[in-house]
């Protein structure tokens, strides 16, 4: 597991920069108008930090609700009756079971059990040995393994690859409960990178994704990884991919901002000086996202996660007034790429909003000025 924090502190080395500019003790200077200090998000509605949500990149009250319900009585009904309702089409299927998963591997972290003390989690071990034939249960339990290896195993010890196995029948097990679902093969596109998959062995369990759902964009995020250098792939291989994937889109889905997440994901490979932010391929990718959310369904649950990460490129791009149009699609929720990678999410994406507000102001801006 360090190897894999390791990484992601890589990944996140530039990002940490602009912070550790920004960032000041209060009342320690003056402050003068267009600086990060001077800017009142609450002017503009934004959500206090203390009151930002962590947990999901945007609103799904059912989810929340829910997740609040399974997690005070410890009874998943609630969880399996939202899934069961939950169609197998596009994106939130998939969010939703990230969720759960995510809610008991971080119960079980907390809470590891032992002579006095019932593991956290709990509802999901009843859950499995209550409806073992339930799909939504079958791809939570998978996707929960997953999520386990990662979080508490080294990748490449055997240990790591025992869970991964697991993971592996838990995915064959609830493809054949749900056939039509991408969501088991989406949660193996993360057992193929933490397994190392050969290529035709991945290319081979794409396909099964594109069969079911060719425009899946959580499931087109799943795949870069593993065609990024820092796994199994490199560069080149992820840009094209994400470059194939957005050329061949059809109107309005996210697809086009494919390209963005491949520049991200090679940050620390590229220089951290201003122009680059300005550079052709960073112009064409962000040009490629804005596009995306512009034209995509508002209420497509991936749209969030294209706008956190276009408020990062447009804040070090300078790009102040686009910047804030994307901080008023999202600003409340800060569960998303890349606030999601650092230790204190909500006080990294506070930094970043605050520079855009300051930014906004120096050339003009104000609340008054601000369409929402």
């Amino acid at each position: 597991m360090e190897i894999l924090w390791v990484l992601v502190a890589l990944a996140m080395f530039a990002m940490v920069l602009l912070p550790a500019v920004f960032r000041r003790r209060a009342g320690a200077r003056q402050v003068a108008p267009g600086d990060p200090d001077a800017a009142d998000p609450a002017a503009y509605g934004f959500v206090r930090q203390e009151a930002l949500d962590v947990r999901m990149p945007g609103p799904d009250k059912d989810l929340l609700d829910v997740l609040d319900v399974v997690q005070r009585t410890q009874d998943y009904r609630a969880a399996a009756q939202l899934l069961a309702g939950t169609e197998t089409e596009g994106e939130r299927r998939w969010q939703r079971v990230q969720a759960f998963a995510g809610a008991a591997s971080l119960e079980l972290r907390e809470h590891p059990g032992g002579v006095s003390e019932t593991p956290g989690g709990q509802w999901l071990r009843v859950w499995r040995a209550e409806a073992p034939k339930d799909p939504g249960l079958a791809a939570v339990y998978a996707e929960f393994l997953v999520q386990q290896a990662w979080r508490t195993a080294r990748p490449g010890t055997e240990e790591f690859r025992i869970i991964m196995e697991e993971a592996r029948t838990a995915c064959d097990e609830a493809a054949l409960l749900a056939p039509a679902d991408p969501v088991p093969h989406i949660v193996e596109l993360s057992i193929a990178r933490g397994l190392a998959y050969p290529q035709p062995e991945f290319e081979k369990l794409w396909l099964k994704i594109l069969d079911r759902d060719p425009v899946h964009m959580g499931a087109h995020l799943a795949a870069l990884h593993y065609w990024c250098e820092k796994w199994h792939g490199s560069r080149e291989l992820a840009y094209s991919f994400a470059e194939a994937a957005a050329a061949r889109a059809p109107q309005g889905s996210l697809l086009p901002a494919l390209p963005l997440f491949a520049v991200f994901e090679h940050l620390p490979e590229v220089s951290l000086v201003r122009s680059f932010y300005r550079s052709e391929v960073v112009t064409k990718a962000v040009h490629g996202a804005l596009h995306a959310v512009h034209s995509a369904d508002p209420d497509d649950p991936m749209a969030a996660h294209v706008r956190h990460l276009l408020v990062l490129f447009l804040v070090r791009g300078e790009r102040w007034s686009e910047a804030m149009d994307q901080l008023t699609h999202v600003d409340g929720h800060v569960g998303a790429l890349p606030w999601s990678l650092t230790s204190d999410p909500a006080a990294d994406y506070a930094v970043f909003r605050a520079v855009a507000v300051a930014g906004y102001e120096a050339n003009g801006g104000s609340p008054a000025t601000l369409p929402r």
